[in-house]
């Protein structure tokens, strides 16, 4: 659909660009060129620092020189997920928006409106000859999904502005006095495959339905991780029969809830009609615990192939210290009511 149609015109026509111009975090490179010459165009001063990120100035309307300067940043790369099963190039394929129900969605891809609305905000002021303001800067910060690059690598006293508003922001008309930080942790460990054994069936389990979200804005909302989900049923179905891991895939990105996960396991053929009784329980308990938050969660088997597996000392290893991970809130604010103070995302 044409976006632009809707109001305010000004913000969506900018909105459309980014949904037209591919930007995953650290491939912002295209975008943030055509809007260089977008503000250009439109007499606009323009800098790229040494990190990529973009600065866009824009002089105090007539009256208001003597106010303090004020800066407006965002960051230009999104969050790329799909679901499975779209066919989706993040780095050459456009966002397709979709108006249903009174919002604005992307349907099995995500928007990108974290923090493509914020952006479309900040061009819309410097595109405007009716807003008011004091000089102005407004900032677009590469690379902030995947490591905040854009944001540590700003050079100091590169901004003229006193005030800065980020406008990556959760809640309309709030204003948030804070910041906030990420660790990454990623862990390796080296196995040892061994060959499927005699007569045993292989099968993928699927973990799938989950509304997933952002790690940062949904993370206390109680809703499942298809992670943390498969890994439970793993670690139960070794009780319930001689299970060997093939393969584990789940999740799309670090800071997304993750929606779907994927295991190749294997099994002695006798235990089929078990393990498939498993499933279903297991499905129904799952509903019952995510009420309300993730009722579509649903679990599948479908055959599948496999050469090797993992050695049970291995499957044990890796499997307890994914089983053991933590994730979800770890701590709410003591001092700010309603806000989480520390938490981990399994993604």
């Amino acid at each position: 659909m044409n976006i632009a149609a809707l109001e305010p015109t000004i913000v969506w026509e900018h909105f459309q660009t980014l949904c037209d111009i591919p930007r995953p975090s650290k491939h912002e490179a295209a975008l943030r060129d055509y809007l260089k010459g977008w503000a250009e165009l439109r007499g606009l001063e323009t800098v790229v620092d040494a990190a990529g990120n973009l600065i866009v100035r824009k002089a105090a309307t007539p009256g208001m020189e003597d106010r303090v300067g004020v800066v407006l940043q965002g960051h230009l790369d999104m969050v790329c997920q799909a679901n499975t099963g779209t066919v989706h190039d993040f780095f050459n394929d456009p966002i397709r928006p979709l108006l249903k129900d009174g919002w604005l969605i992307a349907e099995n891809t995500t928007l990108g409106a974290d923090n493509g609305i914020g952006v479309a905000l900040g061009l819309a002021v410097l595109a405007s000859d009716d807003i008011a303001h004091g000089p102005l800067e407004v900032l677009m910060t590469l690379d902030e999904e995947a490591g905040m690059g854009g944001a540590l690598g700003l050079e100091p006293g590169l901004l003229q502005g006193r005030m800065l508003i980020n406008i990556d922001t959760e809640e309309w008309g709030e204003f948030y006095m804070g910041c906030a930080g990420g660790i990454d942790v990623n862990a390796r460990r080296s196995y040892q495959p061994q060959p499927l054994p005699a007569d045993f069936e292989v099968r993928q389990l699927t973990v799938a339905g989950l509304v997933g979200g952002h790690s940062g804005a949904d993370i206390h909302l109680g809703r499942g991780n298809a992670n943390k989900v498969l890994i439970r049923l793993l670690r139960e179905l070794e009780a319930v029969t001689d299970l060997r891991v093939a393969s584990f895939n789940g999740g799309t990105a670090r800071n997304a809830l993750a929606r779907e996960a994927f295991a190749v396991v294997a099994y002695p053929a006798a235990d089929g009609d078990k393990l498939a009784a498993y499933l279903d329980a297991f499905q129904a308990l799952m509903r019952f615990e995510l009420a309300g938050v993730d009722e579509g969660v649903s679990v599948a088997a479908n055959l599948a192939r496999a050469g090797e597996v993992l050695a049970p000392a291995d499957q044990q290893a890796i499997f307890s210290a994914l089983h053991a991970a933590p994730h979800g809130v770890k701590r709410m604010s003591q001092r700010v009511a309603g806000v989480v103070e520390t938490s981990n995302n399994l993604g």
